[in-house]
Protein backbone atom coordinates (compact mmCIF):
# COMPACT_ATOMS: atom_id res chain seq x y z
CA UNK A 1 0.00 0.00 0.00
CA UNK A 2 1.40 3.78 -0.90
CA UNK A 3 -0.03 6.95 -0.11
CA UNK A 4 0.45 10.60 -1.06
CA UNK A 5 0.09 13.70 0.54
CA UNK A 6 -1.90 16.63 -1.86
CA UNK A 7 -3.32 20.05 -0.53
CA UNK A 8 -6.84 21.31 -1.52
CA UNK A 9 -9.15 23.94 -0.11
CA UNK A 10 -10.53 21.78 2.51
CA UNK A 11 -7.66 20.50 4.04
CA UNK A 12 -4.63 17.69 3.70
CA UNK A 13 -5.54 14.90 1.25
CA UNK A 14 -3.95 11.22 1.98
CA UNK A 15 -3.90 8.82 -1.18
CA UNK A 16 -3.94 5.67 0.11
CA UNK A 17 -2.91 2.35 -2.43
CA UNK A 18 -3.98 -1.22 -1.07
CA UNK A 19 -2.37 -4.12 -3.02
CA UNK A 20 -4.04 -7.68 -2.00
CA UNK A 21 -3.07 -9.40 -5.51
CA UNK A 22 -4.15 -12.77 -5.72
CA UNK A 23 -7.24 -14.83 -4.44
CA UNK A 24 -8.45 -14.32 -0.92
CA UNK A 25 -6.55 -14.15 1.85
CA UNK A 26 -7.85 -17.56 3.18
CA UNK A 27 -6.49 -18.90 0.50
CA UNK A 28 -3.04 -17.40 0.34
CA UNK A 29 -2.32 -18.44 3.80
CA UNK A 30 -3.72 -22.15 3.32
CA UNK A 31 -1.96 -22.51 -0.02
CA UNK A 32 1.59 -21.22 2.15
CA UNK A 33 0.35 -23.80 5.13
CA UNK A 34 0.45 -26.84 1.90
CA UNK A 35 3.88 -25.22 0.45
CA UNK A 36 5.19 -25.48 3.86
CA UNK A 37 4.12 -29.10 4.46
CA UNK A 38 5.06 -29.76 1.01
CA UNK A 39 8.93 -29.30 1.03
CA UNK A 40 8.69 -31.54 4.45
CA UNK A 41 7.72 -34.38 2.50
CA UNK A 42 11.36 -35.15 0.80
CA UNK A 43 12.76 -34.92 4.36
CA UNK A 44 10.67 -37.86 5.70
CA UNK A 45 10.44 -39.87 2.20
CA UNK A 46 14.31 -39.49 2.64
CA UNK A 47 14.42 -40.67 6.09
CA UNK A 48 11.78 -43.16 5.91
CA UNK A 49 13.59 -44.93 3.13
CA UNK A 50 17.45 -44.81 5.03
CA UNK A 51 15.55 -46.15 7.69
CA UNK A 52 14.25 -48.99 6.16
CA UNK A 53 16.97 -49.33 4.16
CA UNK A 54 19.20 -49.95 6.82
CA UNK A 55 16.94 -51.61 9.22
CA UNK A 56 16.22 -54.25 6.56
CA UNK A 57 20.39 -54.71 6.23
CA UNK A 58 20.47 -55.17 9.90
CA UNK A 59 18.05 -57.52 10.20
CA UNK A 60 19.52 -60.23 7.21
CA UNK A 61 22.73 -59.81 9.15
CA UNK A 62 21.26 -60.52 12.83
CA UNK A 63 18.64 -63.22 11.12
CA UNK A 64 20.56 -64.58 8.27
CA UNK A 65 24.37 -64.06 7.38
CA UNK A 66 25.92 -64.35 11.44
CA UNK A 67 23.28 -67.33 12.54
CA UNK A 68 24.67 -68.72 9.45
CA UNK A 69 28.27 -68.38 9.87
CA UNK A 70 27.83 -69.50 13.47
CA UNK A 71 26.21 -73.07 12.57
CA UNK A 72 29.01 -73.39 10.06
CA UNK A 73 31.67 -73.43 12.78
CA UNK A 74 29.49 -75.25 15.00
CA UNK A 75 29.58 -77.89 12.43
CA UNK A 76 33.36 -77.61 11.69
CA UNK A 77 33.59 -78.29 15.53
CA UNK A 78 31.22 -81.04 15.45
CA UNK A 79 33.07 -82.29 12.61
CA UNK A 80 36.31 -82.43 14.75
CA UNK A 81 34.85 -84.53 17.37
CA UNK A 82 32.91 -87.13 15.48
CA UNK A 83 36.61 -87.45 13.75
CA UNK A 84 38.07 -87.49 17.35
CA UNK A 85 35.69 -90.11 18.30
CA UNK A 86 36.07 -92.30 15.02
CA UNK A 87 39.39 -92.81 15.69
CA UNK A 88 39.74 -93.58 19.24
CA UNK A 89 37.07 -96.52 18.11
CA UNK A 90 38.94 -97.76 15.58
CA UNK A 91 41.88 -97.88 18.17
CA UNK A 92 39.77 -98.60 21.21
CA UNK A 93 36.83 -100.85 19.59
CA UNK A 94 34.90 -98.37 22.59
CA UNK A 95 31.08 -98.05 21.77
CA UNK A 96 30.92 -94.60 23.33
CA UNK A 97 33.51 -93.60 21.09
CA UNK A 98 30.89 -95.09 18.21
CA UNK A 99 27.98 -93.32 19.31
CA UNK A 100 29.68 -90.31 20.38
CA UNK A 101 30.70 -90.10 16.43
CA UNK A 102 27.17 -90.97 15.07
CA UNK A 103 25.97 -88.32 17.16
CA UNK A 104 27.84 -85.69 15.88
CA UNK A 105 27.24 -86.67 12.33
CA UNK A 106 23.57 -86.44 12.86
CA UNK A 107 23.90 -82.95 14.76
CA UNK A 108 25.98 -81.44 11.31
CA UNK A 109 23.35 -83.15 9.78
CA UNK A 110 20.62 -80.96 11.25
CA UNK A 111 23.03 -77.90 11.34
CA UNK A 112 23.73 -78.12 8.03
CA UNK A 113 19.55 -78.14 7.23
CA UNK A 114 19.75 -74.87 9.25
CA UNK A 115 21.93 -73.44 7.01
CA UNK A 116 20.64 -74.26 3.85
CA UNK A 117 17.40 -72.62 5.04
CA UNK A 118 18.58 -69.67 6.30
CA UNK A 119 20.94 -68.95 3.15
CA UNK A 120 18.72 -70.39 0.09
CA UNK A 121 21.61 -69.34 -2.28
CA UNK A 122 23.84 -71.16 -1.01
CA UNK A 123 21.57 -74.55 -1.57
CA UNK A 124 24.47 -76.50 -4.05
CA UNK A 125 26.99 -75.92 -1.59
CA UNK A 126 25.32 -76.65 1.20
CA UNK A 127 23.84 -79.56 -0.97
CA UNK A 128 27.46 -80.32 -1.75
CA UNK A 129 28.79 -80.73 2.00
CA UNK A 130 25.66 -83.19 2.75
CA UNK A 131 26.58 -85.07 0.17
CA UNK A 132 30.50 -85.54 1.46
CA UNK A 133 28.62 -85.53 4.93
CA UNK A 134 26.83 -88.93 3.62
CA UNK A 135 29.57 -90.55 2.36
CA UNK A 136 31.82 -90.26 5.30
CA UNK A 137 29.17 -91.71 7.29
CA UNK A 138 28.87 -94.73 4.80
CA UNK A 139 32.66 -95.22 4.93
CA UNK A 140 32.60 -95.11 8.80
CA UNK A 141 29.78 -97.50 8.80
CA UNK A 142 31.98 -99.40 6.34
CA UNK A 143 34.51 -99.58 9.04
CA UNK A 144 32.56 -100.47 11.91
CA UNK A 145 31.61 -103.57 9.91
CA UNK A 146 35.09 -104.07 9.18
CA UNK A 147 35.96 -104.45 12.88
CA UNK A 148 32.99 -106.46 13.76
CA UNK A 149 31.44 -106.24 17.27
CA UNK A 150 32.71 -103.46 19.80
CA UNK A 151 34.88 -104.92 22.54
CA UNK A 152 38.26 -104.30 23.70
CA UNK A 153 41.51 -103.48 21.31
CA UNK A 154 44.37 -105.73 21.52
CA UNK A 155 46.53 -103.94 24.49
CA UNK A 156 49.55 -104.16 22.28
CA UNK A 157 48.61 -101.70 19.57
CA UNK A 158 47.63 -99.51 22.33
CA UNK A 159 50.75 -99.92 24.30
CA UNK A 160 52.91 -98.97 20.37
CA UNK A 161 50.67 -95.95 19.73
CA UNK A 162 51.45 -94.88 23.39
CA UNK A 163 54.81 -95.70 23.39
CA UNK A 164 55.36 -93.91 20.11
CA UNK A 165 53.54 -90.84 21.20
CA UNK A 166 55.45 -90.84 24.60
CA UNK A 167 58.98 -91.11 22.63
CA UNK A 168 57.87 -88.02 20.59
CA UNK A 169 57.10 -85.64 23.74
CA UNK A 170 60.15 -86.83 25.24
CA UNK A 171 61.79 -85.67 22.87
CA UNK A 172 59.87 -82.35 22.86
CA UNK A 173 60.69 -81.43 26.15
CA UNK A 174 64.66 -82.04 25.61
CA UNK A 175 64.62 -79.26 22.72
CA UNK A 176 62.51 -77.39 25.50
CA UNK A 177 65.33 -74.95 26.41
CA UNK A 178 66.16 -74.11 22.85
CA UNK A 179 62.90 -73.20 21.34
CA UNK A 180 60.63 -69.69 22.14
CA UNK A 181 57.39 -70.26 23.90
CA UNK A 182 55.64 -70.30 20.08
CA UNK A 183 57.37 -73.08 18.82
CA UNK A 184 57.29 -75.33 21.42
CA UNK A 185 53.22 -74.75 20.80
CA UNK A 186 52.97 -75.40 17.06
CA UNK A 187 55.65 -78.20 17.59
CA UNK A 188 53.06 -79.86 20.10
CA UNK A 189 50.15 -78.91 18.16
CA UNK A 190 52.48 -81.08 14.83
CA UNK A 191 53.04 -83.82 17.46
CA UNK A 192 49.32 -84.82 18.30
CA UNK A 193 49.30 -84.21 14.08
CA UNK A 194 51.56 -86.84 13.90
CA UNK A 195 49.58 -88.96 17.20
CA UNK A 196 46.56 -89.21 14.61
CA UNK A 197 48.53 -90.29 12.17
CA UNK A 198 50.21 -92.93 14.23
CA UNK A 199 46.37 -93.82 15.17
CA UNK A 200 45.77 -94.31 11.78
CA UNK A 201 48.65 -96.57 11.10
CA UNK A 202 48.46 -98.58 14.07
CA UNK A 203 44.74 -99.54 13.16
CA UNK A 204 45.36 -100.44 9.37
CA UNK A 205 47.94 -102.46 10.50
CA UNK A 206 46.24 -104.24 12.95
CA UNK A 207 42.97 -104.53 10.58
CA UNK A 208 44.38 -104.95 6.51
CA UNK A 209 40.70 -104.18 5.70
CA UNK A 210 40.99 -101.11 6.91
CA UNK A 211 43.42 -99.82 5.28
CA UNK A 212 41.54 -98.15 2.32
CA UNK A 213 38.53 -97.41 4.57
CA UNK A 214 40.43 -94.83 6.58
CA UNK A 215 42.27 -93.48 4.12
CA UNK A 216 38.94 -92.36 2.19
CA UNK A 217 37.76 -91.71 5.51
CA UNK A 218 40.35 -89.08 6.14
CA UNK A 219 39.52 -87.55 3.30
CA UNK A 220 35.76 -87.70 3.14
CA UNK A 221 36.32 -85.56 6.58
CA UNK A 222 38.67 -83.32 4.99
CA UNK A 223 36.27 -82.90 2.55
CA UNK A 224 33.21 -82.06 4.45
CA UNK A 225 35.62 -79.69 7.24
CA UNK A 226 36.54 -77.86 4.03
CA UNK A 227 33.12 -77.41 3.09
CA UNK A 228 32.14 -76.11 6.01
CA UNK A 229 34.51 -73.52 6.08
CA UNK A 230 33.85 -72.34 2.76
CA UNK A 231 29.89 -71.91 4.09
CA UNK A 232 31.24 -70.33 6.85
CA UNK A 233 33.75 -67.95 4.79
CA UNK A 234 30.80 -66.81 2.21
CA UNK A 235 28.38 -66.35 5.24
CA UNK A 236 31.39 -63.74 6.95
CA UNK A 237 32.02 -62.23 3.81
CA UNK A 238 27.63 -61.22 3.31
CA UNK A 239 28.24 -59.72 6.76
CA UNK A 240 31.16 -57.66 5.76
CA UNK A 241 29.37 -56.59 2.83
CA UNK A 242 26.39 -55.76 4.21
CA UNK A 243 28.24 -53.78 7.07
CA UNK A 244 30.18 -51.76 4.05
CA UNK A 245 26.62 -51.42 2.49
CA UNK A 246 24.91 -50.09 5.81
CA UNK A 247 27.85 -47.60 6.44
CA UNK A 248 27.73 -46.61 2.94
CA UNK A 249 23.60 -45.99 3.24
CA UNK A 250 24.43 -44.28 6.45
CA UNK A 251 26.79 -41.95 4.46
CA UNK A 252 24.58 -41.68 1.95
CA UNK A 253 21.27 -40.68 4.57
CA UNK A 254 23.43 -38.12 6.39
CA UNK A 255 24.61 -36.44 2.96
CA UNK A 256 20.83 -36.10 1.51
CA UNK A 257 19.54 -35.48 4.80
CA UNK A 258 21.74 -32.07 4.86
CA UNK A 259 21.12 -31.18 1.21
CA UNK A 260 17.67 -31.40 1.79
CA UNK A 261 16.92 -29.87 5.22
CA UNK A 262 19.20 -26.58 4.10
CA UNK A 263 16.99 -26.27 0.98
CA UNK A 264 13.99 -26.93 3.54
CA UNK A 265 14.85 -24.18 5.52
CA UNK A 266 15.67 -21.75 2.46
CA UNK A 267 12.03 -22.34 1.64
CA UNK A 268 10.52 -21.97 4.79
CA UNK A 269 12.70 -18.28 5.37
CA UNK A 270 11.94 -17.03 2.18
CA UNK A 271 8.28 -18.55 2.60
CA UNK A 272 8.09 -16.71 6.43
CA UNK A 273 9.33 -13.44 4.74
CA UNK A 274 6.85 -13.67 1.82
CA UNK A 275 3.80 -14.69 3.38
CA UNK A 276 3.73 -11.60 6.09
CA UNK A 277 4.45 -8.87 3.50
CA UNK A 278 1.71 -10.00 1.43
CA UNK A 279 -0.82 -10.11 4.70
CA UNK A 280 0.49 -7.52 6.91
CA UNK A 281 0.98 -4.42 4.38
CA UNK A 282 -1.97 -3.70 3.42
CA UNK A 283 -3.56 -3.86 6.53
CA UNK A 284 -0.91 -1.36 8.20
CA UNK A 285 -2.06 0.93 5.22
CA UNK A 286 -5.77 0.42 6.61
CA UNK A 287 -4.65 0.91 9.90
CA UNK A 288 -2.63 4.19 9.09
CA UNK A 289 -5.60 5.55 7.21
CA UNK A 290 -8.30 4.82 9.88
CA UNK A 291 -5.63 6.56 12.11
CA UNK A 292 -5.71 9.99 9.62
CA UNK A 293 -9.39 9.64 9.80
CA UNK A 294 -9.44 9.57 13.28
CA UNK A 295 -7.53 12.62 13.91
CA UNK A 296 -10.28 14.30 11.68
CA UNK A 297 -8.77 14.41 8.83
CA UNK A 298 -11.42 12.90 6.35
CA UNK A 299 -9.58 13.88 3.15
CA UNK A 300 -8.45 10.30 2.14
CA UNK A 301 -8.24 9.01 -0.93
CA UNK A 302 -8.15 4.85 -1.65
CA UNK A 303 -6.43 2.90 -5.35
CA UNK A 304 -7.34 -0.30 -4.34
CA UNK A 305 -5.95 -3.37 -6.07
CA UNK A 306 -7.49 -6.91 -5.94
CA UNK A 307 -9.73 -8.80 -4.15
CA UNK A 308 -10.26 -10.72 -1.38
CA UNK A 309 -10.90 -9.88 2.34
CA UNK A 310 -8.29 -7.44 2.98
CA UNK A 311 -9.99 -5.11 -0.63
CA UNK A 312 -13.53 -5.66 0.55
CA UNK A 313 -12.41 -4.21 4.57
CA UNK A 314 -10.80 -1.59 2.30
CA UNK A 315 -13.69 -0.58 0.24
CA UNK A 316 -15.74 -0.23 3.77
CA UNK A 317 -13.17 1.49 5.60
CA UNK A 318 -13.48 4.12 2.20
CA UNK A 319 -17.48 3.88 2.44
CA UNK A 320 -17.47 4.44 6.07
CA UNK A 321 -14.74 7.74 5.72
CA UNK A 322 -17.07 8.92 2.47
CA UNK A 323 -19.85 9.13 4.63
CA UNK A 324 -18.47 10.48 7.38
CA UNK A 325 -16.76 13.44 5.14
CA UNK A 326 -20.33 14.34 3.93
CA UNK A 327 -21.80 14.22 6.84
CA UNK A 328 -19.01 16.44 8.57
CA UNK A 329 -19.94 18.93 5.69
CA UNK A 330 -23.36 19.26 6.26
CA UNK A 331 -22.94 20.11 9.84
Amino acid sequence: MKFGIRRTGVGIRKRFQVLAPGSSLRRRVGYSLAIVRLILVPVIFLSVYYLLEIGWIVDRIVSFDAPAATLAQQASIQMLEARHNERNYLLLYDPASLQASRDSLQNIERILTAIRDLQPTDELLTQQTLAALHQYEQRFEAAVTAIGQPGQAPADRIDAVLMTYEKDLDSLLKSERYKTRAQLVDELRSRVGSFDAQITKTVQEGNPALRHITIDLQNSGQEVLGLTGKIEARSWDRVEHDHRKARRLISAAEWSLTVVSAITLLVSVWISFILPKQVVKPLVSLKEAVDHAAAGNYEIEFDIQGQGEVVELANSIRLLIAHLREATRIS
